[in-house]
């Protein structure tokens, strides 16, 4: 990633708000951002897979929907993703077909979480060259989801 003035920090606290806006709304709360070699946010997205009944509804898919309409293109090199929760093997396949440089994350996923599951060995080519930074802000991203699903837990008992 090129250098500019924000931090990795920052950015994820810009995912961090958009998962906010799904918590708002009763979501799960994982928020997503992409951002250009400038440094730019050029596409943002919180899940919306319960308002749209639709699985694939996750933030970075609108995320980057948001990002490649904003440049006009699918291909996204120079960009980045910051996510809250390390994406699934669905939203990783859209970040390698998006030709993204990287992607940073804050809390792991071990139920679901694609970025581990993949190792060197059983890697596509694509996936080589992504960079991949974890844990920013894990605490912050993490404790947003416990508090989520424990709610969620205690209106079911």
């Amino acid at each position: 990633m090129n250098a500019h003035e924000h931090t990795h920090d920052f950015f994820m606290t810009a995912a961090l708000e958009q998962a906010q806006h799904a918590l708002s709304a009763d979501e799960v709360p994982i928020g997503a951002v992409v951002v250009n070699s400038s440094g730019e946010i050029i596409g943002a997205g919180y899940n919306r897979v319960e308002k749209d009944q639709c699985q694939t509804h996750h933030a970075e898919i609108i995320a980057i929907q948001g990002a490649s309409k904003k440049l006009g293109t699918w291909r996204l090199e120079g960009c980045w993703l910051y996510v809250t929760l390390e994406p699934c093997l669905m939203c990783l396949g859209a970040i390698c077909l998006s030709r993204l440089d990287g992607v940073a994350f804050g809390a792991p996923s071990p139920e679901f979480g694609g970025l581990e599951m993949l190792t060197p060995e059983r890697s596509p080519v694509y996936f080589k060259r992504l960079m991949v930074l974890k844990g920013i802000q894990e605490k912050e991203c993490a404790g947003m989801l416990k508090t989520f699903f424990k709610k969620a837990r205690d209106a079911h008992q």
